[in-house]
């Protein structure tokens, strides 16, 4: 069983690899389709998300340590925070020519779906600790005893 301390870096490294790896076929597939610009639209916005996600999983994981009761509340916010910082960084890049930002756009969108995917499956099949057992405070009392 994992404990609700170690569930973050259990998230970083499966999903991070997922989408890393989801990330290298799409720059691979916009090389082969498009252009070296559209590999590296795609290379920019995969790594772009791989920040994102991993600045956000971090974040969730202090929260996770020093106060759980508040981990809904802000894995929600957080994941609207970045969400909405990748829309304005999108409509920023709309009309650049330094890379393809199709291939940008598209990056983003599989890795972020990759990404939450993958999040998901994890928080799914994995058994946390929400309570640590035997720890202060939580010693059981022996009926019979005065």
């Amino acid at each position: 069983m994992q404990s609700a301390r170690s569930i973050d870096s259990l998230v970083l490294r499966r999903a991070g690899l997922g989408t890393a790896v989801a990330g290298g076929i799409v720059v691979i597939v916009s090389a082969i389709v498009s252009s070296g610009l559209a590999a590296l639209g795609a290379a920019l916005g995969t790594i772009l998300v791989l920040a994102f996600f991993a600045v956000g999983q971090f974040a969730l994981g202090s929260v996770l340590r020093n106060n759980p009761q508040m981990a809904l509340t802000m894995a929600l916010t957080i994941y609207l925070a970045k969400i909405g910082v990748l829309l304005v960084i999108l409509i920023l890049f709309a009309d650049t020519t330094a890379f393809n930002t199709k291939a940008f756009a598209l990056a983003i969108l599989v890795c972020t779906l990759v990404w939450t995917i993958l999040e998901v499956w994890i928080f799914g099949t994995t058994k946390v600790l929400y309570v640590e057992p035997n720890s202060e405070g939580s010693v059981p009392s022996k009926e019979g005893e005065a």
